[in-house]
């Protein structure tokens, strides 16, 4: 099958297309025939390996040679054990354990997959399992009344956080650079911000701020919080990140704002409640624009240049 690979960090263009062996489905495993895979940062991060984070289970090289983890296909086989899945099956899910969506076939657990919405295209589907996950569990504590601030607002995760908040009823803002300021607005969100002109965290507090891209001080982030009001990161930089577990942490327990890092669970149960909402037309998927498994190179340094308005995703 044809696969795109790369065998150590570093820019896209240590990125090939080559022939590789269909991988064979063990125990509890299901072969998917791939229809599209969209593109995360997660790929982008794990592509370099950077953050350093991005680099668990491979410190000198890639851990998997072959990106992609959040998949939709139809299945082509399945290991011992499977219960929920038969061949033909239209399915889709975040595979980020074991990778391989950038290719003609993948490998991905059971426990990972859903079956896919007749509604929806392959397309669509691929662009859910991470991101909706994300904006899912991130906005999860969103109120009618609130104000709600999400960093990182115009890309994947961030523009299906700003519309979930919307529907709990929250006064939504969105931060991003200027190109994406009026996609944020047709998303819903009431404010907009570029983060090249101003400072969120000297605006005015915020009852809930979902950060998808954290790089300032604790103190900063508990600046735009109000009382009681809650701070989640989930992407950023390292040593962002280990400061909002350390002191983030200790500042929030001595100020009544609570700062931490969101560990987003992964699996059906996470992202089938935001599917839902695309199926009724409370959600909208926006899919930038679609590349070929030749193109995912230039994909992946689209994504880097921090230009797309949600969502692209790949078609073999």
């Amino acid at each position: 099958m044809r696969a795109v690979t790369y065998d150590h960090y570093g820019p896209p263009d240590v990125l090939r297309v080559e022939e590789i062996p269909v991988p064979s489905p063990a125990a509890n495993q299901v072969l998917v025939e791939i229809a599209a895979t969209s593109v995360n940062l997660s790929d982008w991060e794990v592509l370099r390996g950077t953050p350093m984070y991005a680099r668990i289970g491979g410190l000198r090289a890639p851990a998997r040679r072959v990106l992609g983890s959040d998949i939709a296909g139809r299945v082509a086989a399945v290991g011992a054990g499977i219960t929920r899945f038969s061949v033909g099956d239209e399915v889709y899910g975040d595979n980020l354990g074991l990778m391989g969506g950038f290719a003609e076939y993948a490998v991905a657990p059971e426990s990972m997959l859903a079956h896919k919405p007749k509604q929806l295209t392959f397309a669509e589907a691929s662009t859910l399992p991470q991101a909706g996950a994300i904006a899912f569990q991130g906005t999860s504590g969103a109120r009618r009344g609130q104000r709600v601030l999400i960093n990182g607002a115009g890309g994947g995760a961030g523009t299906f956080a700003i519309q979930l908040a919307k529907l709990s009823g929250a006064h939504v803002t969105g931060v991003d650079n200027a190109g994406k300021l009026g996609f944020m607005r047709e998303l819903g969100a009431d404010d907009v911000v570029d983060y090249r002109s101003q400072d969120f965290t000297r605006l005015e507090p915020y009852d809930l701020v979902l950060d998808l891209v954290a790089h300032r001080s604790v103190f900063a982030y508990r600046r735009a919080l109000a009382p009681g009001g809650r701070y989640l990161c989930v992407g950023g930089t390292t040593r962002a990140l280990l400061r909002v577990v350390t002191v983030g942490a200790a500042l929030g327990r001595l100020t009544g704002r609570r700062l931490g890092v969101l560990v987003a669970r992964q699996g059906p149960a996470q992202f089938e409640p935001v599917a839902e909402r695309c199926v009724t037309g409370d959600v909208r998927i926006h899919i930038d624009r679609a590349f070929s498994l030749d193109e995912v190179p230039q994909a992946l340094a689209y994504l880097g240049e921090g230009r797309v308005l949600g969502k692209i995703v790949v078609t073999p």
